[in-house]
């Protein structure tokens, strides 16, 4: 959503999207969560180091020979990722990533390495340790809360359908990642990544910058090797934004591949979740892995017949040969100069592989959806909340949003110690969704986007996707101010329900730039290509090193 930009009604989106569209041991802030922040946000002139780690950088695939030679196993695997979210998490750098690891992480790890003895493999992700974004529901020791206190302590009666799937596949749900609460959806004045939970997560990078949101735990933890992986959320921008801001492939479903049950919701018509790897090989097995038709979720029945079974298999290094893509220039270029210099030459590098650029094309302003955008998430957040809310029985401390707002007022020294609700007001005063202010917001912003947009778009010139910057590179945290934006391009394919993926492009500062491909429905298999092959060329991935403040030696 939108910050104030003149009039009083005018929210600018990158406030929310950009950051934000979305019991075990807690790692999280003692104390007063102004205490607790003000810490984190000040680093000590010099962050201790978080020392050399074993299987920095390693992939799914690196991990499975591991285990598979003898060399690790599950438990292993396990051992090492909570050491490090202890050495890096906690201490050190304390980034402020995992809000608490699942006390039960070995003894699954356990019965996965007896299941590999007995000869029975469940797939790729078999013995992987994941961390998911604590709006998505696990029926264990592990909390879900969506990063607020007034759910603190509340365990849903079972998985959501993410969780089930990843527990099906082999997957170590390892812990719960940090994020920006109630998915940066409470406040104008917001600082992505805190949450009263978690305090202010930071960026690895440059533990001064903001690691985006409101997937920001989720993108620091798989940059920082807290993970193999991660699984992160999005209604606009909450996927590709913290994977740009972190150095990630983030990859945005198609509205109904992955399914919406037993997610603390913002908006069922954008929310998703979606993978934020360190590769676009393990986001494609991640993705196969999350991807599955739910009776709970209606919207998955548009997957039948047009999702992938594996998107691993578009992992093509040759892909961007004879792939059109379209610049979009004057509508998603021109926010941020140190992005447009990286996707320049990101560009110049893709033509060298053969790809054919359509330069330059049109598309929709983001800025002609968005007063309609933010006007459906306001009735969609309430109505779907109280849904949520509704679906945990007895489990729920809190049954409306109007019992949220007063539980925030109340403890308003925890909840509220730099920014307020004033979205979660907007939101309380909206009707039911068959009001005409909805009905006629939610049309036009599909036409726009959709039909009238990226559809429209893509027909005319037959393209493959559309390229552009993600963002620019990561901003500082600013507690006094909230967040200030550097522009992107989620919103389109995110209002549209189209997918979206992104993948490292270069940097600046130290920081880095990613670069988007996004398309048109169930157009994923044809987005991994895309972004595999240019990843395989070019390889600008690399670890943090959890600087206190971004090197401007390095330039831009």
């Amino acid at each position: 959503m939108k910050r104030r930009t003149g009039s009083a009604s005018t929210i600018d989106r990158r406030t929310f999207f950009r950051y934000g569209a979305a019991g075990g041991a807690v790692i999280a802030v003692a104390g007063p969560a102004a205490k607790a922040v003000s810490a984190a946000v000040s680093p000590a002139p010099e962050t201790p180091a978080a020392g050399a780690f074993e299987l920095e950088e390693a992939t799914i695939a690196d991990l499975q020979k591991r285990m598979e030679s003898g060399r690790e196993t599950a438990r292993s695997l396990t051992e090492k990722y909570l050491a490090r979210i202890d050495a890096v998490d906690r201490k050190g750098p304390a980034l402020r990533a995992v809000l608490e690891t699942n006390p039960d992480a070995l003894s699954i790890a356990d019965a996965l390495d007896a299941e590999r003895k007995a000869g029975k493999l469940r797939g790729p992700l078999h013995g992987i340790p994941i961390i998911v974004k604590d709006n998505i529901s696990t029926a264990d020791r592990m909390t879900t809360t969506a990063g607020s206190l007034a759910l603190e302590g509340c365990i849903p009666a079972s998985d959501s359908f993410v969780a089930r799937r990843l527990r099906e596949a082999g997957a170590i749900l390892l812990g719960k990642a940090n994020l920006s609460e109630w998915a940066n959806f409470r406040s104008t004045h917001s600082s992505s990544g805190w949450s009263g939970r978690g305090g202010q997560c930071r960026n690895p990078y440059a533990l001064d910058r903001n690691p985006s949101g409101s997937s920001s735990g989720s993108g620091a933890a798989a940059a920082a090797n807290l993970c193999a992986a991660a699984v992160g959320s999005e209604t606009d921008g909450s996927i590709v934004s913290p994977s740009n801001n972190c150095g990630l492939v983030g990859i945005k479903p198609t509205l109904g591949l992955v399914s919406r049950s037993g997610i603390v919701p913002i908006a069922h018509s954008q929310d998703t979740a979606g993978p934020m790897c360190r590769t676009v090989a393990d986001a494609a097995v991640l993705l196969t892995a999350l991807s599955g038709m739910d009776p709970a979720d209606a919207a998955t029945r548009a997957s039948a017949g047009k999702a992938a079974s594996d998107y691993a298999k578009y992992l093509d290094p040759k892909g961007l040969a004879g792939a059109r893509l379209g610049v979009p220039r004057k509508a998603l270029f021109g926010q941020s100069a140190a992005a447009d210099r990286v996707v320049e030459a990101a560009l110049a590098e893709m033509k060298k592989q053969g790809a054919v650029l359509v330069d330059p094309v049109d598309l929709t302003p983001s800025s002609d959806v968005g007063d309609a955008e933010f006007e459906v998430l306001l009735y969609e957040f309430k109505a779907d909340l109280i849904a949520y809310l509704a679906a945990l029985g007895p489990r729920a401390p809190h049954r409306t949003l109007k019992e949220l707002i007063d539980f925030n007022e109340k403890n308003r020294d925890r909840e509220m110690p730099y920014f307020g609700q004033e979205i979660f007001e907007k939101a309380e005063k909206k009707g039911p969704l068959t009001e005409k202010a909805y009905l006629d917001a939610l049309e036009k912003t599909r036409r726009l986007s959709g039909k009238d947009g990226i559809d429209k778009t893509m027909d005319a010139h037959n393209l493959d996707a559309l390229v552009a910057p993600t963002s620019g590179p990561a901003t500082l945290i600013d507690l006094v101010n909230g967040d200030y934006g550097v522009g992107g391009s989620s919103t389109l394919p995110a209002v549209a329900g189209y997918p979206h993926v992104t993948v490292p492009a270069g940097w600046a500062w130290g920081l880095p730039v990613g670069i988007s491909f996004f398309g048109r429905a169930w157009s994923e298999p044809t987005l991994v290509r895309i972004a595999y092959a240019f990843k395989q060329t070019t390889r600008h991935r690399r670890p943090p090193r959890f600087l206190p403040t971004a090197d401007l030696a390095l330039g831009a």
